[in-house]
């Protein structure tokens, strides 16, 4: 992909949302992405969305200021609803030549991998997912599985009997290491503020995030690890990425660090991360995220009484539904000239 580095400082792309009872609500947290040079810009038109049509995403689009058409010859841009369906979306895109522009409805893209892929020669369709505009729910997760791993919750909850060994950590002053560098890190660190830790960021080269301690490479995961006593994964699933945390490196860490991934399963050697939690080699792991997945009734995951198994709920259609809707407004009314893409996807990256 042809673009251009934009600077400037981490923003949200949209107002909190208001839930009931006037709660604040969630918000995306997105970092400066590309901006793209002229050649790389979709033509501005009809915007259609599929596979379903929900009635929220139609209205974001005609907020955005676009006419919603049936797909078709004028369909220039595609809000894409579905994940389970990117067979459906490839046939989509080969039947519409003229689309030019294709919002994706989670950060993540890798179930749309070998669509993208298939086109990363292509000048378009432009790619966007919905990056960093689900950070706040995910993070929110990602702490409340630290700090109930660090007091044995797991192990509380299924107690029949009064507890007599005193147990649990606290997470003031740890050293947590995170993997990933984009929004989920970013409101992470800033949820993790009050607890003055100090944190490492792991993500593919050495240029320094705000509000970590340190920043390394990928290259160096295998020197924070013994030092970590919080390890967080928060990276995009995708070839590179594919097994980062195997057998050796589960074993890096000390036996009192606990694990969380809120990333994806595919990130993770599940049967090695099993056999860690047995042998004591960990204080506990969380995973809302795993490989098969959904993971099936009598996993031994669900068994071990130190380990929390959430099915990939970090965020609910709740809390994401406005988030998506806002994302998708904004980059309408980028699609139509007015500001930029937010959430570009690289194509020959996969995220």
């Amino acid at each position: 992909m042809t673009a251009e580095s934009a600077s400037g400082p981490q923003a949200s792309d949209s107002a909190p949302a208001t839930s009931p009872g006037g709660a604040r609500g969630h918000r995306a947290v997105v970092t400066a992405g590309p901006v793209l040079t002229t050649g790389r810009r979709p033509t501005p038109g009809g915007v259609s969305v599929g596979p379903r049509p929900t009635a929220v995403f139609v209205d974001a689009v005609r907020a955005g200021g676009a006419e919603v058409v049936p797909l078709g010859p004028e369909t220039r841009g595609l809000v894409w609803l579905s994940y389970r369906d990117p067979a459906g979306l490839a046939r989509v895109l080969d039947e519409n030549p003229g689309i030019e522009w294709v919002q994706l409805p989670y950060a993540g893209v890798d179930a749309f991998a070998d669509v993208i892929s298939a086109r990363a020669e292509r000048a378009l369709p432009l790619w966007t997912s919905a990056k960093g505009a689900f950070a706040e729910p995910v993070a929110e997760h990602a702490l409340m599985l630290v700090l109930s791993l660090l007091r044995v919750v797991p192990q509380r909850v299924r107690a029949t009997a009064w507890a007599t060994e005193q147990q649990g950590r606290s997470l003031y002053g740890r050293h947590v290491v995170i993997v990933g560098a984009g929004g989920i890190a970013i409101e992470l660190m800033r949820l993790l503020a009050p607890f003055e830790v100090r944190v490492t960021i792991v993500r593919r080269t050495d240029a320094p995030l705000p509000g970590a301690d340190r920043t390394v490479p990928v290259e160096r995961l295998d020197e924070v690890l013994p030092d970590a006593d919080v390890l967080v994964l928060a990276a995009a699933a995708t070839p590179g990425t594919a097994g980062l945390l195997d057998a050796r490196r589960l074993a890096l860490l000390p036996p009192t660090a606990v694990f969380v991934n809120v990333a994806r399963g595919s990130l993770v050697d599940t049967d090695a991360l099993v056999e860690a939690v047995r042998a004591d080699r960990l204080w506990g792991a969380g995973v809302d995220v795993t490989t098969p997945e959904p993971l099936p009734g009598g996993h031994p995951l669900f068994d071990e009484p130190r380990v929390i198994v959430t099915p990939h709920q970090a965020d609910t259609p709740e809390m994401t539904a406005p988030l998506l809707a806002e994302r998708i407004r904004h980059n309408v009314r980028a699609f139509l000239g007015d500001g930029e893409f937010i959430g570009i996807v690289d194509p020959l990256d996969g995220y």
